[in-house]
């Protein structure tokens, strides 16, 4: 089998942000498949509680740079590294001071879920793209986890579909129990949208909510992954539809072997 390059993306890793299950897998899934001779990459945002100083974040001065377009306004991506020594793996985070620099992940001190998260998705997903198109590393799997990475697989079938480094890029989105029950309304449609992606596309983001983010990246990825068989009636909804397209649909659940069988997983992508 040859050496596949696996980018992951989600919304933390386990030391420097744990908040869910998510945190965990995404640490310790990219430190199994490079002992494994995979060259890996991690990208995630750099929220408030990350602390810098100590876990010795710096800027990369010839990643950053780039604006990044959110509706009508344009952002600057500001790209930031550090180590996990004791796995010999790079982190790079996604940083803007309007988007991440907050003291909180998802919700405000009152616990109201913050009325922009749906533009720091869009920021999040775009600023992946373009980061690694500047690192000029051309992915054959691209992780996808959770909801705030459900773009990545429709970005990569349209916008970026033609673009060298992600043209042969096949997309891995795994699901977990995240609920939110907030709704953006048709302004998270609107934001999302790039060069080839037409309003029936999207469709299913007009709501703007859970339901329609967790569509989006179940129907544009060519694997879905569930974390676990124990999930939320409208994820199982989600995934009955699913199941009955040409759609490659599995569970994964950490234990023994789970390691294993994304490698398979992977490998099987590819072909």
């Amino acid at each position: 089998m040859s050496k596949l390059r696996i980018l992951y993306v989600a919304s933390e890793i386990d030391p420097f942000l744990q908040t869910s299950e998510v945190a965990d897998f995404v640490r310790k899934l990219p430190q199994a498949m490079q002992e494994k001779g995979m060259e890996i990459r991690i990208l995630v945002p750099r929220f408030g509680l990350i602390n810098e100083r100590k876990n010795r974040l710096h800027e990369v001065v010839r990643l950053s740079g780039i604006n990044i377009s959110v509706g009508d306004e344009e952002k600057p991506l500001v790209i930031k590294v550090a180590s996990i020594p004791t796995a010999k793996l790079q982190v790079y985070f996604i940083d803007n001071e309007d988007y991440f620099q907050r003291k909180s992940v998802f919700h405000d001190k009152e616990d109201k879920f913050y009325e922009d998260n749906d533009e720091r998705i869009v920021f999040f997903c775009k600023g992946a793209l373009e980061t690694v198109k500047k690192l000029g590393w051309a992915p054959d799997i691209v992780h996808c986890n959770d909801w705030m990475t459900s773009l990545i697989p429709l970005y990569i079938k349209t916008t970026y579909k033609n673009d060298p480094i992600f043209q042969n890029a096949k997309t891995v989105f795994t699901v977990y129990d995240t609920k939110f029950n907030h709704s953006f309304g048709g302004g998270l449609m609107e934001k999302a949208k790039m060069i080839d992606i037409e309003d029936e596309m999207i469709e299913t983001l007009k709501k703007g909510d859970y339901e329609g983010l967790m569509k989006i990246g179940m129907e544009y990825s060519d694997a879905v992954i569930k974390a676990s068989d124990d999930l939320n009636e409208e994820l199982t909804r989600l995934f009955r539809g699913i199941d009955e397209k040409d759609k490659r649909v599995n569970t994964i659940e950490k234990g023994e072997n789970f390691t294993e069988s994304y490698f398979e997983l992977y490998n099987e992508l590819i072909g």
